[in-house]
């Protein structure tokens, strides 16, 4: 299940305090289940989607909820939210984008802005995956994440420290667009709707390399391709990864007679 929520960052600093631990015990107010996807939108002045996140605990008492008083700003709602029961909603992504304002929203299935917990529905849905850079959409890879973090934080720690920002992935998709720069495929095309904003970024800087004062150039160190080619990017060819380049002779080579 997909859900879509509202925050006011006038009351709780939510930025703050999904740098800080990762995720927010959020006060329970709808029959969330565990691995459902919830979308937060950030009321004005943003108003906009912000952030991605997966349930990861329900049903928790205020007494199981991680110390957050610092980050709200109204005292008297921090009062309030001190009864009831509470969901535990990881960040998967966070963005900032036009894409996922409230105008380009209502272009795509929104039908007004959220108030409470809401369901996503199908059209939205597509659209909200669309935007946003997530573990499925991109893709990650084995060489990509140190083989020495725990198998449950893989996801996180990417997104975080090597800054797998949605705003660049859609700033490189703006720049070369959604065609595969290997096979050229476009996934609407082939697939139609179902395919519409289909395409995974990659990284030519590997992200074993970067560190966390690290910005992303979209224009430089992304650019799209799809799953197939960006998994055969991620193989070692003898000792060293191929460049796009040399892939793209490749699948030339291999394909000019078919």
């Amino acid at each position: 299940m997909e859900w879509l929520i509202s925050a006011n960052g006038k009351i709780y600093d939510h930025v703050s305090a999904f740098n800080e631990f990762g995720y927010i015990d959020w006060r329970q107010t709808a029959n969330y289940q565990i691995d459902d996807i919830v979308y937060i939108y950030a009321t004005r002045p943003y108003m906009k989607v912000m952030f991605k996140t997966i349930v990861e605990r329900t049903d928790m008492l205020f007494e199981e909820i991680t110390d957050d008083e610092q980050y709200w700003n109204n005292k008297e709602e921090y009062e309030k939210s001190t009864s009831g029961k509470y969901v535990r909603l990881r960040l998967v992504e966070k963005a900032n984008t036009e894409s996922l304002s409230l105008y380009s929203l209502k272009e795509n299935g929104l039908k007004a802005a959220p108030q409470g917990p809401m369901k996503v529905r199908e059209e939205l849905s597509g659209y909200l995956k669309s935007n946003f850079n997530d573990y499925y959409s991109e893709g990650v890879f084995p060489e990509e994440v140190d083989e020495h973090l725990e198998e449950g934080h893989k996801r996180t720690i990417t997104v975080n420290v090597y800054e797998r920002s949605s705003i660049a992935r859609n700033k490189c998709i703006e720049e070369y667009g959604y065609n595969c720069k290997v096979c050229d495929i476009n996934f609407e095309k082939v697939y139609g709707d179902v395919g519409k904003g289909f395409i995974h970024v990659h990284h030519l800087v590997p992200l074993s390399k970067i560190n966390k004062t690290y910005k992303v150039d979209y224009k430089n160190d992304l650019v799209p391709v799809c799953p197939n080619c960006h998994a055969m990017l991620h193989r070692k060819l003898g000792d060293d990864f191929l460049s796009v380049k040399e892939l793209k002779e490749i699948y030339e080579i291999h394909n000019s007679n078919m």
